[in-house]
C-alpha cells in the first residue's frame, strides 16, 4: 500500500513537523516558505483566525506557483479566550506554561489547499481538546531551558519532550503536532491530488 502523487504539491510552511507528518504517509512535496506577518491579523475568533492565516499563506505561495497545488496551515493554542502563538522569550514561555498548567485548552489548526490555475480552494479547521498535568515551577523552568518551546504555539511540543506535560487529549493527535493528517489526506484524495494504491 502506498500513496501516489497525481499532481505536483507544495507545502507553504517552514515547519519541519508538517513536512514530516505528510511524508510519513508517502506524499511527495516541496517546501516553499510563506512569510505572512501574523501580528497584523486582528481576528479574535480562533477558528476564523487560523483559517484566515492558512488561506493567506497558501494564497501567497499559489500566486508565485499557480500551476502547483499548495497546502498552507496555521496552528494556535487557545485558553480562557486567549490565543497563544509562539513565545517571544523565556519569560513569555514560562508565563504560557503556567497558564496551561492543570487546565484544559484547545488546539486549532486551519488548513487550506489551493490551485490558482484550476480556480480551486478548499479550507477547513480542526479542533483538539488537551489537558495538562499540574506543573511545578521546576518542571516549567527545566522545559523552557530545553529550548523546545520556542518555535511552537502555546510553548510546547506534544511530539517531543513536551509529551510529559499532557495528561490526555480528545481529538486528533497530529493536529496538536501541527497538521490534522487524517483530514488533510482525505481532502487531497477528494481533490484527486493523491490516491492510495495497494
Amino acid at each position: 500500500m502506498e500513496s501516489i502523487n497525481l499532481e505536483r504539491l507544495l507545502l507553504a510552511s517552514q515547519s519541519p513537523r508538517r513536512k514530516e507528518l505528510l511524508e510519513q504517509t508517502g506524499i511527495k512535496l516541496q517546501v516553499v516558505h510563506s512569510d505572512i506577518e501574523e501580528e497584523k491579523i486582528s481576528i479574535k475568533n480562533p477558528e476564523e483566525y487560523v483559517a484566515t492565516l492558512a488561506f493567506l499563506k497558501t494564497e501567497k505561495v499559489s500566486e508565485a506557483y499557480p500551476e502547483f497545488w499548495v497546502i498552507g496551515a496555521d496552528t494556535i493554542v487557545v485558553i480562557q479566550d486567549q490565543i497563544l502563538g509562539k513565545p517571544a522569550s523565556e519569560d513569555h514561555a514560562i508565563e504560557m506554561l503556567k497558564l496551561l498548567s492543570n487546565e484544559e485548552h484547545l488546539v486549532y489548526t486551519g488548513f487550506c489547499i489551493m490551485n490558482k490555475n484550476k480556480h480551486t480552494t478548499m479550507k477547513s479547521t480542526v479542533e483538539t481538546r488537551v489537558w495538562f498535568k499540574a506543573l511545578s515551577d521546576q518542571e516549567i523552568k527545566w522545559y523552557v531551558k530545553s529550548k523546545e518551546p520556542f518555535d511552537k504555539a502555546g510553548a510546547y511540543g506534544i511530539q517531543g519532550l513536551g509529551a510529559f506535560l499532557v495528561k490526555r487529549i480528545i481529538g486528533s493527535y497530529s493536529n496538536v503536532v501541527g497538521l490534522p493528517v487524517c483530514e488533510v489526506v482525505e481532502a487531497l484524495m477528494k481533490l484527486k491530488i493523491i490516491e492510495m494504491r495497494g
